[in-house]
């Protein structure tokens, strides 16, 4: 093991001198992430939260065939603004967010006691509507319901005969399991960050050495390959781990600017949550430094590495866009996946759930021995004679 260490301490220092490396492996991934994604967090939590708190301008056409509407929607927050010429017009082409329109025949179905119709015209494929949409879709709720109930007043009945069944809400959810619907992509950026923190380093210990003519005399000492290999795989590792550590304690650091208080949730990024991050990240890093390892040893120049690793990146997103497009419910046997494991893992932690000692054993594991998988066919590619080749 002398000779492995040897070389690790070898890779390590050498590219402890590499600025390159040290940027993009150290600070670009670990630090510039949390930075813009809590940015974007407290910007869209800002204008979610004024918009919540000024009142609602809404075009209103055919305001005078409802007068008494117009006066309840205005004392909810509405402010009414001129009609446009074209709603339809204008709302597609953004000059209003959303539009009331109030036919003319609904004076004539008030009156009548059957139900009167107003339009609410939005373009639902404009998520900076939904907001506004929403408001306005709910005062007009709200005031069906206050003058349906006076309509069963005056003729001497209940409000209550209307409603013959209610469903009381009684959510679980803890404020802190609130808060992990803002944090759900966080795995994908842990993952990504190991996946960066190693990669240049895979590339330049495999491929770099290659394409400057180094790795041949490497190869000619007197030390079994695969030896070599574990002190390059565990300088990558090394790398991966001091990487994905500080994208742990930055993302700990930059939750706590985010107000999550003011939507009644609740962020623990805490040693606790760092801890278990790290443990149940530990094989997946070993894992993606053998696979970084070995398709960096199929290129013959850096460039062609680094090629083929950025395609690989595209792997650790599939279990965090799955989990979004189809929610499933947690399996044992799903912790046992790689990727999918620890995206479950993570999420469960910052739910501030216990995560067991089953998840967690199935989790080590099964991603242990995909590692171990993976090691075992870079040694044969490290054992092959055409590695060695330099041209």
């Amino acid at each position: 093991m002398h000779a492995a260490l040897t070389v690790f301490l070898k890779e390590v220092r050498e590219n402890l001198r590499d600025r390159r490396t040290l940027v993009n492996a150290l600070l670009t991934g670990p630090l510039l992430a949390p930075v813009l994604f809590v940015a974007l967090i407290n910007v869209q939590l800002h204008i979610e939260l004024d918009k919540a708190g000024k009142p609602l301008p809404v075009p209103v056409v055919g305001a005078a065939n409802a007068p008494n509407l117009v006066a309840a929607l205005v004392q909810m927050g509405m402010v009414v603004k001129p009609a446009p010429r074209d709603p339809e017009a204008a709302v597609r082409q953004q000059k209003a967010d959303v539009v009331l329109r109030i036919p003319a025949g609904y004076a004539a179905h008030w009156s009548r006691g059957e139900p009167a119709e107003v339009e609410l015209i939005y373009d639902s494929s404009r998520r900076d509507t939904h907001e506004d949409v929403s408001r306005l879709r709910d005062m007009v709720k709200r005031y069906a319901k206050i003058v349906g109930a006076q309509r069963l007043l005056v003729r001497g009945l209940s409000p209550a005969l209307a409603r013959p069944l209610v469903a009381a809400d009684r959510d679980q959810a803890t404020p802190q399991a609130r808060g992990a619907l803002i944090f759900s992509m966080l795995p994908y950026f842990f993952v990504l960050t190991a996946f960066l923190g190693g990669m240049y380093l895979a590339i330049d210990t495999t491929a770099g050495e290659r394409e400057r003519q180094s790795l041949e005399p490497l190869f000619a000492n007197p030390v079994p390959r695969r030896r070599i290999l574990l002190g390059k795989l565990g300088a990558t590792t090394a790398f991966a781990l001091v990487s994905l550590a500080l994208s742990v304690v930055a993302f700990a650091i930059a939750g706590r600017f985010i107000d999550t208080s003011r939507l009644d949730m609740v962020l623990d990024l805490g040693a606790h949550f760092a801890t278990f991050v790290l443990l149940l990240m530990l094989p997946l890093v070993l894992l993606l430094a053998a696979l970084q390892t070995l398709v960096a040893a199929f290129a013959k120049s850096y460039r062609e590495a680094q090629t083929y690793l950025s395609l690989l990146m595209f792997v650790p997103v599939l279990p965090s866009v799955l989990l979004i497009v189809v929610p499933v419910k947690a399996q044992l046997w799903m912790y046992a996946v790689p990727l999918l494991g620890q995206q479950l893992g993570i999420m469960q932690l910052v739910r501030g759930e216990a995560l067991g000692a089953a998840p967690v054993a199935a989790c080590l594991a099964g991603t242990a021995l995909a590692a171990l998988l993976a090691i075992l066919a870079t040694m044969r590619v490290y054992a092959s004679e055409r590695l060695a080749i330099s041209g």
